[in-house]
């Protein structure tokens, strides 16, 4: 089949089978079809779409392209999660410890990022010593021995999404729903997975922005899921406001050894047993949903998932006394106040200037080549529905480089809106979707 062919059909808005999509996926994988003719039909798809059948078909033929990993052999049934991205969005850090805990199987890739602060591999790496780069074998080994194990991506998985996505990026394809899902689910379905939840963010700091489109994409990627033979659901959570109060990579794994240590703010241990309990479902240890996050809730408060958290930290090259003092984390030289600028309520507190300030401060990437400074980032005293008074101080900048520092001050105090009220914080969790 030729490949100007397909092109035609898909812009013209026919489907491509299975057969058709190996083809071109193997021919560009090979180097047989160039970068043109792949960019033409990302753009078809772009107009066109992608029927269910097409996209799961496209999912599984990317998850193929490279080794897929093998869990059946595992003593826990094995899950994942996957977050649309956010501001201050900790939970992986927290929840794949307390999931090992409640006796599930853990087998977590995760990757850096673009975005205002690291990656959770960038998170875990402030650890002193802390490893991501585990051969397959020693990450196998992990998970089978202790139920958790955490590494970055190798080239060898889905190199399909690779090579896409750097093309998507370069022709304006990226926010192509049928091309998101595939992106995502494909990394999941390598992974070896059987149950998988998704937390998609919605609002002013999400990757997308309203309701409705979030809505879109948790029932895209819960469908395709489905399709695919995983037990799988989304809960769409807001991200109008940070999650949490720390935004910076070191600050984060502070924030999530307080929550494995019962002690963090309430935001983020709720969302974490929420998700939680969508795959202790899945698992069949717990049969009702709110029994499913009574119990996660409870191995917060006992330590065991501290212990697993402490686990996970030594097996891959840590300190683990950082789970009991986590004042061994990298720490900024500096720490400047962000004040109140009138008494009042506050009324919203803007996820994506806080983020964009993180960023100026060097807690995230502008671009690839970008080194990230794991100490520094932003803590938030106040948040949407606190009371404050003039003078109060409403955030602390951990900063060590100044250069950006009166910009990201700038940026931190015009997040923060003070009013009258009343004040109605947006619920944490906006919609569940289930197949």
């Amino acid at each position: 089949m030729k490949t100007i062919d397909l092109i035609r059909k898909k812009k013209e808005g026919g489907r491509l089978s299975r057969e058709e999509i190996e083809s071109l996926i193997s021919g560009y994988i090979s180097g047989e079809i160039p970068d043109y003719q792949v960019s033409a039909l990302l753009m078809a798809i772009y107009f066109q779409g992608m029927e269910a059948e097409e996209t799961a078909d496209l999912t599984a033929v990317m998850a193929s392209s490279g080794t897929m990993l093998d869990l059946t052999g595992m003593p826990g049934f094995p899950v994942d999660k996957h977050s649309t991205g956010g501001v201050g969005d900790t939970t992986t850090l927290i929840l794949i410890p307390l999931l090992a805990a409640a006796g599930l199987t853990v087998a977590k890739l995760s990757g850096r990022s673009l975005g205002h602060t690291g990656g959770t591999i960038d998170k875990l790496e402030s650890i002193p010593g802390f490893r991501t780069d585990l051969s397959r074998e020693e990450f196998l080994g992990l998970v089978k021995r202790c139920g958790i194990a955490l590494a970055d991506h190798t080239e060898d998985m889905v190199p399909a999404d690779r090579l896409l996505y750097e093309l998507r990026d370069v022709t304006s394809t990226v926010d192509s729903l049928p091309l998101i899902v595939a992106s995502i689910m494909s990394k999941k379905i390598a992974g070896g997975a059987r149950g998988i939840v998704i937390d998609v963010k919605t609002g002013v700091g999400a990757f997308l922005r309203e309701l409705e489109d979030s809505r879109r994409l948790a029932r895209s990627l819960v469908a395709i899921g489905a399709r695919l033979g995983r037990k799988i659901s989304a809960l769409i959570t807001d991200m109008s406001q940070p999650l949490g109060r720390m935004v910076g990579n070191a600050l984060e794994v502070r924030e999530a050894i307080a929550v494995l240590n019962g002690e963090g703010p309430q935001d983020l241990e709720d969302l974490c047993c929420e998700l939680g309990a969508e795959l202790l479902l899945f698992s069949g240890k717990e049969h009702v949903r709110d029994k499913a996050v009574d119990a996660l809730r409870t191995l917060l408060h006992d330590r065991s998932a501290q212990a697993k958290f402490r686990d996970l930290v030594k097996n891959q090259g840590g300190d683990p006394a950082v789970s009991d003092d986590p004042s061994l984390l990298p720490a900024a030289d500096a720490r400047v106040k962000i004040l109140a600028q009138s008494s009042g309520l506050v009324v919203a507190l803007d996820a994506l200037a806080i983020g964009r300030a993180a960023n100026l401060l060097g807690a995230g990437r502008f671009t690839k080549e970008d080194t990230i400074d794991p100490a520094v980032g932003i803590e938030l005293l106040q948040k949407t529905g606190d009371r404050v008074t003039e003078g109060d101080p409403l955030a602390i900048l951990h900063v060590n480089d100044t250069e950006n520092l009166d910009s990201a001050r700038t940026l931190a105090m015009e997040a923060y809106t003070i009013g009258n009220g009343p004040v109605v914080p947006p619920p944490l969790i906006v919609e569940r979707i289930t197949a």
